[in-house]
């Protein structure tokens, strides 16, 4: 649907919204905003202060890794500690979902292959990210990759998602804030660098990074455990929420 335009969105709105079906939120279950991407393409160190928190320097080039659909759940849905490590991690990201496919895209005309945004929390198992230099095992960990729970078209948010204040809590406490205007690679750059190697497709999902305050930089660290809830929230895209379980 969304490789078909905003007016396919449109008119999908506007079936459901004068249906006059109304369903309670507590009576859903969410799943993924899109269970099977083509791709799911992440990046790492986008916020200048998350990468220093790591003791990295600020990326001048994208830091990229993918994500397999096989990781993702949805709002409500637990994030799995696993049995073999005790070093789960949050991160708050924002979400950018390709409608019009393409290959050497310009960054001028990038926004324009945008079909919505969404939230995103890049549960990530430290001790296996760091096994290898490209931490790909780490970010793919099933039940870690927290998607939803809305989908929220661009005319309802300024350009790009810019500007929006994202922010991560554990158990209520405030973790990670930041504004996505602080991203070191915005929307737009980040689908005309890609796009000079890979061909977008509709259905594609950017996961644009994280900012700083994550659990394994603070001191001593801070990771997510059975009975936690993690929460991650942009405004005007939404809260996405899943509590903590151990692997059975």
């Amino acid at each position: 649907m969304i490789g078909k335009g905003a007016g396919a969105l449109k008119t999908a709105f506007e079936s459901v919204s004068t249906s006059g079906a109304l369903v309670s939120e507590a009576s859903l279950e969410f799943l993924p905003p899109f269970a099977k991407p083509p791709k799911i393409i992440c990046l790492g160190l986008n916020y200048s202060d998350h990468a220093a928190e790591g003791g990295f320097e600020a990326p001048t080039y994208p830091t990229l890794f993918g994500r397999f659909a096989s990781s993702l759940i949805g709002h409500g849905q637990p994030i799995v500690r696993p049995k073999i490590s005790d070093k789960l991690d949050y991160e708050a990201e924002l979400v950018a979902v390709i409608g019009e496919g393409g290959r050497h895209i310009a960054k001028d005309k990038a926004l324009d292959h945008v079909a919505g945004y969404s939230a995103f929390n890049d549960g990530s198992i430290r001790d296996y990210q760091m096994r290898t230099p490209q931490w790909t095992i780490g970010k793919n960990f099933d039940g870690t990759g927290a998607f939803g729970p809305w989908f929220v078209t661009p005319d309802e948010l300024p350009p790009g998602a810019k500007g929006l204040k994202i922010e991560c809590r554990l158990n209520g406490q405030v973790m990670q804030t930041a504004s996505t205007t602080d991203m070191i690679f915005d929307v737009e750059t980040t689908i005309a660098l890609l796009s000079e190697a890979l061909t977008l497709e509709a259905g594609d999902v950017l996961v644009m990074g994280t900012p700083s305050g994550v659990g394994a930089a603070r001191k001593p660290p801070v990771f997510m455990k059975a009975g936690d809830v993690c929460e991650v929230e942009i405004d005007q895209v939404g809260l996405l929420r899943n509590p903590i379980v151990d692997e059975a």
